[in-house]
């Protein structure tokens, strides 16, 4: 698989590396993407991809899937195998083989006891609660634990015990010497080691005690020979102790972390935690449920990979952090599925029209095109029958003014085929309408004769070859613009009732081969693709909504221009 092509947009990182190979400090450019296996990607790790691969692409340079699985209590093969086949999905595709934290988990253990050889890390029995006491606060300096000043020799036999499996859970950790009363918390004696009696996806039980994240991250870096270390602006603060491992410890290459501003959208949380919760719940089915902002969601709403690469390279990369509209992440989709989506037609709330001067079983097979300005996707076939489907809210029995659809009286054309009139509504006896009665005009199909104005166009389906249809309409899960801005409220308060509604809907006959993923503008109705896996072409129809057809968006622009 080839990379994509990715716009350079001019953006601070980009216009470094290319400062510094004017300057001729720089040789290869090698970037990583590296996620903790913990749960799925979400939108804002969509971003991350693309800057890492898009400058590794841009500049002859390498880019890396390296997993930092340094906590074995909350990763999985499954996050592993899903990380993976989002990565591809996106389009890229990393250097060499997929790297593991975990495979350099000796090399660290080794660099834990020179740290230890040199008195600079300590092991302490300071328990969690004890440890918060002693490290103060961003106003107080925190106080050296009482076992700081360990010999060499005793800190090297404890450690070797806390690898040795001698201790249960929580008993010790391995703390670098670094400086209790430095006014960066990150660095008053950070812990190197914990213990785990945990298995471990891929080490199995070799190990029981395990690197904190900090302790992992540069250091894996350094082995790869990473040369720009990416990373979102909430590791700002870390960077001080990032750089305080690579300068006290005979790492092979020493890696520049520069930060850049995380992905936040509205009506959207990305925290993995509030993620895993909304699954764990049960509030949407699974990491992969249309209504989550995760690439595997996005996904099977209908989502392509070039709208979400184009978001990526409309939002930009800087340093300022910022909440993205939602409405320009829409606006990316159906720019990309305004030219690549078949059109169809599907009525979503049926209502029988009965053609009353239309022959009995009389059938015309009517061709329109799959696309209007792309012939290479063909044509497909309409029948037209005596009795067929519209949308019941094409139709007004007392109509205001600028109603521009069906009425008693009222004329509309239906979409590539005549115009219709409706005579007679029929009720039932609850008063409720089940039928309408309308007549054709034969001298209308494709054309529309002289001195006859007909201002509506509606959508319909036979009824005879109609074919049943699941639609799932989703919307935000959230009804508020920012769910999880409230620290005093639940996030999950703000839940919208409406996220997703289903409906048994009428589908043209052409959608029976449709397969999963496809993705269709239904006209008139929005854009949709075919469900990852409920969708059985043939057997089984079921559509997601990935957006509807209005644009507020581009009018917004509009406006701005």
């Amino acid at each position: 698989m080839s990379q994509p092509e990715m716009i350079a947009a001019t953006n601070f990182i980009r216009n470094m590396i290319i400062q510094q190979r004017e300057a001729g400090q720089q040789q290869k450019v090698i970037t990583r993407f590296p996620p903790e296996p913990n749960g799925f990607l979400h939108i804002g790790h969509a971003k991350s991809i693309c800057l890492n691969f898009g400058i590794a692409k841009e500049f002859g340079g390498d880019c890396h899937l390296r997993f930092d699985d340094t906590n074995p209590e909350k990763e999985s093969q499954a996050f592993i195998d899903a990380i993976k086949e989002d990565v591809n999905w996106l389009g890229f595709e990393w250097t060499g083989e997929v790297r593991f934290a975990s495979d350099y988990f000796e090399q660290l253990f080794d660099w834990a006891v020179d740290l230890i050889n040199n008195g600079k890390a300590y092991v302490c029995e300071l328990n969690a609660e004890q440890m918060r006491e002693y490290r103060g606060t961003l106003t107080e300096p925190g106080t050296n634990s009482p076992f700081r000043e360990r010999s060499i020799e005793e800190n090297l036999a404890e450690f070797n015990k806390m690898r040795a499996g001698d201790y249960p859970n929580g008993a010790k950790v391995l703390r670098a010497k670094i400086d209790m009363t430095a006014p960066n918390i990150n660095l008053r004696d950070p812990i190197l080691y914990r213990i785990r009696h945990q298995e471990h996806h891929q080490t199995g039980n070799k190990w029981c005690i395990y690197p904190s994240y900090d302790f992992t991250h540069g250091q894996s870096d350094a082995i790869e020979g990473i040369s720009h270390s990416l990373c979102t602006l909430e590791f700002e603060d870390h960077r001080p102790l990032y750089e305080w491992f690579l300068n006290n410890l005979p790492v092979p290459t020493k890696p520049v972390q520069t930060e850049f501003a995380r992905l936040n959208i509205n009506y959207t949380v990305t925290s993995k935690r509030k993620l895993k919760l909304l699954v764990d719940e049960g509030v949407v089915k699974g990491w992969d449920d249309p209504r989550m902002p995760t690439i595997s969601g996005l996904r099977r709403r209908g989502y392509t990979p070039k709208s979400l690469r184009d978001f990526c390279d409309m939002i930009g990369v800087n340093r300022s952090g910022g909440v993205v509209d939602i409405g320009m992440l829409h606006f990316a989709l159906r720019s990309d599925l305004e030219h690549s989506a078949k059109r169809a037609m599907l009525v979503l709330n049926p209502i029988k029209v009965v053609i009353t001067n239309w022959e009995e079983g009389r059938e015309e097979m009517l061709s329109s095109p799959s696309h209007p300005a792309r012939e290479e996707l063909g044509e497909r076939t309409l029948p037209f029958t005596k009795e067929l489907y519209i949308d019941s809210n094409d139709f007004m029995e007392e109509p205001p003014k600028k109603f521009f659809r069906l009425a008693p009286g009222q004329e509309v054309r239906l979409r590539n085929a005549w115009v219709i009139r409706c005579d007679e509504v029929i009720k039932d006896a609850a008063g409720n309408i089940i039928e309408l009665r309308c007549s054709h005009d034969p001298d209308t199909l494709g054309k529309n004769p002289e001195g006859r104005k007909v201002k509506g166009v509606i959508h319909w389906v036979s009824a005879t070859h109609g074919l049943p249809a699941e639609v799932r309409l989703y919307d935000n899960l959230f009804q508020v613009e920012s769910p999880d801005s409230d620290k005093d409220v639940d996030f999950l308060e703000h839940l919208s009732a409406d996220s997703l509604s289903v409906v048994e809907a009428i589908a043209e006959p052409s959608l029976a081969t449709a397969q999963a993923e496809d993705r269709f503008q239904f006209e008139r109705v929005g854009y949709f693709c075919a469900d990852r896996y409920d969708h059985q072409p043939g057997t089984k129809l079921v559509f997601n909504r990935t957006v509807s057809l209005k644009d507020t968006w581009a009018k917004i622009q509009k406006k701005q221009g």
